[in-house]
């Protein structure tokens, strides 16, 4: 017995390990990296930007109305004269809190039915796994331009519609990785050891299981801007005096099409461009770097 447990001492030291070279592993993807000081300096940008900016988003001069990029106004200005720059700016605050307040709700609410699901199993497992069958098969774009129509495009109304139909894909893949991690090694270690089921999914298995539940919080996160952007270009989303990403680019289109104001889509469009590839980079690169078998190919 006691030889038992020293063994399972070592097998949670060596886990232990294995996890402190995570970030190193993460430097050595320099994709990634990149991506992570583009998506560090566009959210420090919209925070601290608009607070240093001379310009009131919704300030109108028509004196300077529809003027192109200049070192005025680097990313020229709208049909009213208000600054471009700040309100891309701006518009990024509410772009990104909707992103991060809807992955944050799915990846809560998945991890929890995956985790309840793949560690309990039985009935349990298929009960759930058919409530996330459920879901999957509800017509995202209309429950969500339903649920706008009715209750309006509050910001909350976004972040839990948009989230209700994308915890699925964190689910399943919450649950894969614990039916797999709960048959191994470690996890008999620390059964021997006494711990509880509790402390066993919080402190061993789930751990083990961020790079899955990473990759589907930075797809998430992407599509949640995406869904975002898309909404409010078709003119269902956030509503005049708020600015988003997306209903810049919905103020744009006559601008851009008839008068040949590129500026006023060109912009926007490539905050959302930029900010989406980092994202999904960054995902690449922490998904690498907590990848099990990555790291049993560094100890073996």
């Amino acid at each position: 017995m006691v030889a038992r447990q020293q063994r399972s001492v070592t097998t949670l030291s060596k886990a232990s390990g294995q996890r402190s070279k995570t970030w190193l592993r993460f430097r050595r993807h320099r994709l990634a990296v990149v991506a992570l000081v583009v998506f560090g300096i566009i959210t420090l940008a919209v925070l601290v930007g608009p607070l240093l900016s001379p310009y009131d988003p919704e300030r109108i001069d028509f004196s300077s109305k529809a003027e192109g990029p200049s070192l005025k106004h680097p990313m020229g200005t709208d049909d009213l004269g208000r600054d471009q720059l700040v309100r891309v700016l701006v518009g990024g605050r509410l772009t990104l809190a909707v992103a991060l307040a809807t992955v944050a709700v799915a990846l809560l609410l998945g991890t929890v039915i995956g985790a309840t699901a793949g560690y309990g199993g039985g009935w349990l497992d298929n009960t759930l796994m058919r409530l996330v069958d459920v879901f999957y098969s509800l017509p995202g774009l209309f429950v969500l331009v339903l649920v706008v129509t009715m209750l309006g495009a509050t910001f909350w109304t976004l972040v839990l519609t948009l989230a209700l139909l994308r915890w699925m894909s964190t689910a399943r893949l919450v649950r894969s990785s614990f039916l797999t991690l709960k048959t191994l090694e470690f996890v008999e270690a620390a059964r021997v050891l006494g711990a509880s089921p509790f402390r066993i999914v919080v402190k061993h298995v789930l751990p083990n299981a961020l790079g899955p539940m990473i990759v589907a919080t930075t797809l998430g996160m992407a599509g949640a801007i995406l869904a975002e952007s898309a909404l409010s270009f078709l003119g269902l989303g956030f509503q005049p005096p708020q600015a988003s990403w997306g209903r810049m680019l919905f103020e744009a289109q006559t601008a851009v099409v008839r008068e040949g104001q590129w500026w006023r889509g060109f912009f926007p469009g490539l905050m959302i461009f930029l900010t989406v590839l980092s994202v999904n980079y960054l995902g690449d690169g922490l998904r690498d770097a907590f990848d099990a078998r990555r790291v049993n190919g560094e100890t073996s």
